[in-house]
């Protein structure tokens, strides 16, 4: 009989590959902002949480709440938070027009 494994310990395993979890993260990042930060979030949890707070430059403390599902991290936090886990924010252009035009 095959052994089973619980949900969360084979989605950290999962996202504890960083191409894999960066691709999770954007397709999170498309659907909202919620579903963003739970994603990094379930990212975060295959990391050690004092390590990763410390690299963040914030407290453990922080770094849950921020986590959380009432969390609104500034984007100084944001960054430091994905930088400390190996990846990095970055703003590319879309392909539709812009809300508001450019002047020129």
């Amino acid at each position: 009989m095959p052994k089973t494994i619980a949900y969360q310990d084979w989605l950290s395993a999962k996202l504890s590959d960083p191409k894999r979890a960066a691709r999770y993260l954007n397709a999170a990042y498309k659907d909202s902002t919620p579903a963003f930060l739970k994603a990094l979030r379930k990212v975060s949890e295959s990391l050690e949480k004092k390590q990763l707070a410390e690299s963040a430059g914030v407290s453990r403390e922080s770094l849950y709440r921020m986590l959380s599902e009432t969390g609104n991290p500034t984007i100084a936090s944001l960054r430091g938070i994905t930088e400390a886990m190996g990846f990095r924010l970055e703003i590319v252009p879309i392909d539709s027009k812009p809300l508001v035009e450019h002047r020129e």
